[in-house]
């Protein structure tokens, strides 16, 4: 068994956006993520997809989006990224038993990989997008989902842990947050987010070695939608 993780796929088969206006590594991207996946993961492999999943508004408009990401292969975990509007926060559960054995969706609970339990949120960065208090508000917020996924794992008797986030774990300039914090309080292994679109945002946060913990990048078109192995 092997771990991979590739994040921001940006589906749109229903809702008609055309992603190939960013860039030619978008041209084709869907075939280019189902050709790399299926040439790199096995049946028994595990695939975390770290938000952003589909530009669908809701869930009617996202069904071919899902199906495609069912169709792929192992066992797919989905973390909620800020553009995936289907997706209501307050009914992962829901998700959860609507494509029960088929997706798995992680958000206040966590999900075992070994003797790792892999945990996370979406998380938030300040961006200057809205006002640094609105952005304060939401970025607590995400600190306790995440605190809930990991205490979760502990109280089951995990002590070894991956950590998923959409957004990247500081923003611009930051040297820390709750965030990492959070993940050397831990001691994960990884934290793996995504979100950075661009040459100019590859480099927003961190990436490698980082008091201990090792950042991992996962944006598709930073790893030219190429799954990248974990474990």
């Amino acid at each position: 068994m092997a771990l991979y993780a590739m994040g921001d796929f940006h589906l749109a088969f229903q809702a008609g956006k055309p992603m190939d206006i960013f860039g030619d590594v978008w041209k084709n991207h869907p075939k280019k993520i189902e050709k790399n996946c299926r040439k790199l993961i096995n049946k028994e492999d595990t695939l975390v997809i770290t938000g952003d999943h589909s530009w669908g508004k809701n869930l009617s408009q996202c069904q071919m989006d899902l199906k495609f990401i069912e169709n792929l292969p192992g066992r797919k975990i989905l973390l909620r990224g800020n553009h995936d509007m289907f997706w209501d926060a307050k009914k992962t559960g829901r998700l959860n038993e609507l494509y029960k054995d088929r997706l798995y969706f992680l958000q206040n609970n966590y999900y075992s990989y070994e003797d790792y339990a892999l945990v996370g949120t979406k998380g938030y960065c300040y961006e200057g997008l809205d006002t640094y208090e609105h952005f304060l508000k939401i970025r607590d917020r995400e600190v306790e989902r995440l605190e809930k996924s990991f205490e979760e794992a502990k109280k089951d008797g995990y002590k070894k842990f991956i950590m998923f986030l959409h957004y990247p774990p500081t923003s611009i300039g930051e040297m820390e947050s709750p965030f990492t914090q959070i993940a050397e309080k831990y001691g994960c292994r990884y934290v793996v987010y995504s979100h950075c679109h661009g040459k100019d945002r590859f480099f927003d946060s961190f990436q490698g070695m980082v008091n201990q913990v090792e950042y991992v990048l996962v944006s598709g078109d930073f790893l030219k939608f190429k799954p990248v192995k974990l474990i």
